[in-house]
């Protein structure tokens, strides 16, 4: 009789080294569908950390170059359908993780895997891949959930100022971004499932910027025109990293993998959106436009290239970037946007065609980058331009829409939705523009 399998969760974990019959073998030598199980595992690995299918599919194939096979793979969200090759034997495999997220500090010490695999691989043995893919895994994160509050909280003090908001406004959303990442951070630890997560940490954000702004408006007069800020305390929880690469993968003709991204992020922005009007309408708080800031405009740059660093670096910290990694990100986002700024302001460039050439710019930039440090580019590009997704403007429709206003919500929503597109567009023409290998269809 089978041995009963008592394990009640949804998705079960893999017990890798039950796959092997014999641990010391060197990967070259072992079966094929030993050798099918490690470039499952690679893939599966690459994809919970939040690359484009593009970049898993790539790495699949170096390993089973390597290990002496052919792959060819469907990738998605969370799960992928790959079949190896060898000769006339071929094995095929689906495996799916549990969830998806960004992890770059994982991404790097996976890649720095796949790029020493070559001429080495298929000498280590199946424990030793094991071993080292299990210690990658199991990377402690490197902040805590206070600290993944406060880069949340910074992210959006310096969002704040960009989109228009002054010093009262900034200080809120930071109180209010700040808590509600916190809370978010310690329901996923908790394993929390995705929508009950963002609908409960998004509430809490709005909440404690509301109250920031009755303190402030109760105890330091402030006027009642400071509570435009309110949308920026919610902005933490815009998934701009699959937005940008769901762009690439349908870039990329990766379409199910592209469109999965697209409709995740849509589903949380949605959820987050209609979050964020029920709470404000609930409360009789109405943002409306912020106040004007009279500025000079050499004080205006200054101001917009220090938010726009501290808002990438905290954002990219976020995505548990190590702190060296989100400062190349916060410098490469502080020029690209604002130039894209610059370029609205002075010159009057519609928004989504400056938003396209604050992306090729942050994508240049990010590959000249990449040659010298050895990382991920998109460790250090997506992060760098995830401070431009329009998230107000998504906000703004949602809000305006409920409120039946029609036609002014859709505006908000189409303006933002062609934003949202020349984002990975200007990624993906610098990439082809510096990367031979993402240049040409194989």
């Amino acid at each position: 009789m089978a041995e009963e399998i008592k394990d009640d969760r949804i998705h079960m974990h893999i017990h890798w080294w039950e796959l092997m019959s014999d641990s010391t073998v060197p990967a070259g030598e072992a079966s094929i569908k030993e050798k099918t199980m490690i470039v499952g595992r690679f893939g599966a690995m690459l994809l919970s950390c939040g690359t484009s299918a593009w970049r898993v599919l790539y790495s699949m194939d170096v390993i089973s170059k390597e290990l002496g096979m052919r792959c060819t793979a469907d990738i998605g969200l969370v799960s992928l359908n790959y079949t190896c090759m060898q000769g006339e034997e071929s094995c095929a495999a689906s495996i799916s993780i549990t969830t998806t997220g960004v992890n770059t500090d994982k991404l790097m010490a996976m890649e720095r895997f796949v790029n020493e695999f070559p001429g080495k691989g298929a000498g280590m043995t199946l424990q030793e891949i094991t071993d080292r893919l299990h210690t990658i895994k199991h990377m402690p994160g490197n902040y805590k959930p206070w600290q993944a509050g406060l880069s949340a909280g910074i992210a959006c003090f310096g969002f704040t100022f960009l989109l228009g908001g002054g010093f009262i406004e900034m200080v809120c959303a930071l109180v209010g971004a700040g808590l509600g990442n916190w809370l978010r951070r310690r329901m996923l630890d908790k394993h929390i499932s995705l929508i009950p997560t963002v609908v409960v940490s998004v509430a809490f954000a709005c909440v404690a910027s509301v109250i920031s702004y009755k303190i402030a408006e109760y105890g330091m007069h402030a006027s009642t025109g400071h509570e435009a800020g309110y949308i920026c305390a919610m902005l933490f929880i815009i998934p701009g990293f699959p937005l940008i690469t769901g762009g690439i993968d349908l870039a990329k003709s990766h379409m199910r993998s592209g469109l999965e991204r697209m409709s995740y992020a849509i589903m949380i922005i949605t959820v987050a959106t209609l979050t964020g009007w029920i709470v404000a309408w609930s409360l009789r708080f109405e943002p409306n436009d912020f106040m004007p800031l009279e500025l000079t405009p050499s004080l205006r740059i200054g101001l917009r290239l220090f938010c726009s660093f501290i808002g990438v670096y905290g954002f990219s910290q976020m995505f548990n970037s190590p702190r060296w990694l989100a400062f190349t990100a916060g410098i490469i986002g502080m020029l690209a946007n604002t130039l894209r700024l610059e370029l609205v302001t002075n010159l009057h460039i519609p928004g989504a065609f400056a938003s396209f050439i604050g992306a090729l710019t942050a994508g240049l930039l990010a590959s000249l980058a990449q040659k010298k440090m050895d990382v991920p580019r998109i460790s250090i590009s997506v992060p760098s331009i995830v401070i431009m997704v329009p998230g107000m403007y998504l906000y703004r429709g949602v809000y305006n829409l409920g409120a039946t206003n029609v036609g002014e919500g859709a505006g908000w929503i189409v303006n933002g939705i062609f934003m949202i597109i020349a984002l990975p567009l200007g990624l993906v023409i610098a990439r082809a523009m510096t990367d031979k290998s993402f240049r040409y269809v194989s």
